[in-house]
């Protein structure tokens, strides 16, 4: 597939699965957690796949693993447990939704500085 292709799997899968996340922190009640959590994961798995392939295609990204990719990936993991975490401990939803700006925030801020 080509670099387009992948860039946009992974942003868009990307979107959708924030805005999933969001909605199960809206409202993470038990009956809407098993489709929450099949949805949540199959957006993840298609970030995940849209980011590997964006590393495979880019020139960059061939060699090696910049500490930017890590820390992306470590706030790839983050947001995919805690859309999982809401249903357990709904009670926390409010500091879930802080985290997981914070971590798309800083996913961001690190494709575009790449800073190390």
């Amino acid at each position: 597939m080509s670099e387009q292709v992948y860039r946009i799997m992974h942003i868009l899968s990307l979107l959708l699965l924030t805005g999933y996340a969001f909605a199960a922190f809206a409202n993470p009640s038990s009956e809407r957690r098993r489709a929450s959590a099949m949805i949540t994961g199959v957006l993840s798995l298609l970030v995940l796949v849209g980011g590997f392939g964006l590393k495979a295609k880019l020139p960059e990204l061939r060699e090696g693993w910049p500490g930017w990719l890590i820390v992306k990936l470590v706030c790839w993991l983050g947001v995919t447990a805690l859309a999982g975490m809401v249903f357990r401990r709904p009670a926390m939803a409010k500091t879930f939704q802080y985290a997981t700006i914070g971590m798309i925030a800083l996913a961001v801020w690190l494709v575009f500085a790449r800073p190390f």
